[in-house]
């Protein structure tokens, strides 16, 4: 598979099931998140695999942020947080850390990480694995940064559930409406298709 094809035809898989990523498979996402663009080579990015007993443990971790967050919260609640790591066999945590520097203001740093991630799903998707983004409060709770092990200023960006799909993904009828303006004395819009309009 090109990198065109897995860009034009890469979905977010939700239902995942075993076998999860190998170790070989692993490596290959990872040095395919290396390649991302990186301002300065900063590499920003901080990889977590969980898998394994380790999911529950991470569970444990989601839920007992939920709980003292909202103290109030329904033990079925709870219930549902402490079992979302079982959804996949494999979870990349995706963190980056800012480092400061007078050239590459931290935005460019998380969105560094923000294309790691994406080189992430296209890779998956071309070895044949099932991948989706996810964040949700965890993500953005210092509780979590905490018990993973990162530090009191690393961002976590995503969690990348992974495994095999256990169904078709769902494709999304793709939108080829005006995505680009060409800027100067006479616009123009283009579509994904490639076609060209006089901009009103």
């Amino acid at each position: 598979m090109d990198v065109l094809e897995a860009i034009a035809t890469r979905s977010s898989v939700s239902a995942l099931s075993e076998p999860g990523p190998t170790d070989a498979q692993f490596a290959i996402l990872l040095r395919a998140a290396a390649r991302a663009p990186d301002h300065a080579r900063l590499r920003p990015w901080r990889f977590l695999i969980i898998r394994g007993e380790a999911r529950q443990r991470f569970g444990d971790v989601v839920a007992n942020a939920l709980r003292v967050s909202e103290p109030g919260v329904a033990p079925e609640a709870l219930d549902r947080e402490r079992l979302k790591p079982l959804r996949a066999p494999a979870i990349l945590v995706v963190a980056v850390t800012p480092t400061p520097n007078p050239k590459v203001p931290e935005i460019e740093q998380i969105l560094a990480g923000g294309a790691a991630t994406q080189n992430i799903l296209l890779a998956a998707h071309a070895l044949g694995l099932g991948a989706i983004w996810r964040t949700g409060a965890p993500a953005h709770d210092p509780r979590v940064v905490e018990a993973l092990g990162f530090s009191p200023q690393t961002r976590i960006i995503g969690f990348v559930y992974l495994g095999a799909p256990a169904a078709p993904a769902k494709r999304k009828e793709s939108d080829d409406r005006a995505l680009a303006v060409e800027w100067g004395d006479e616009p123009r819009e283009f579509d994904a298709a490639g076609a060209a309009a006089d901009a009103n």
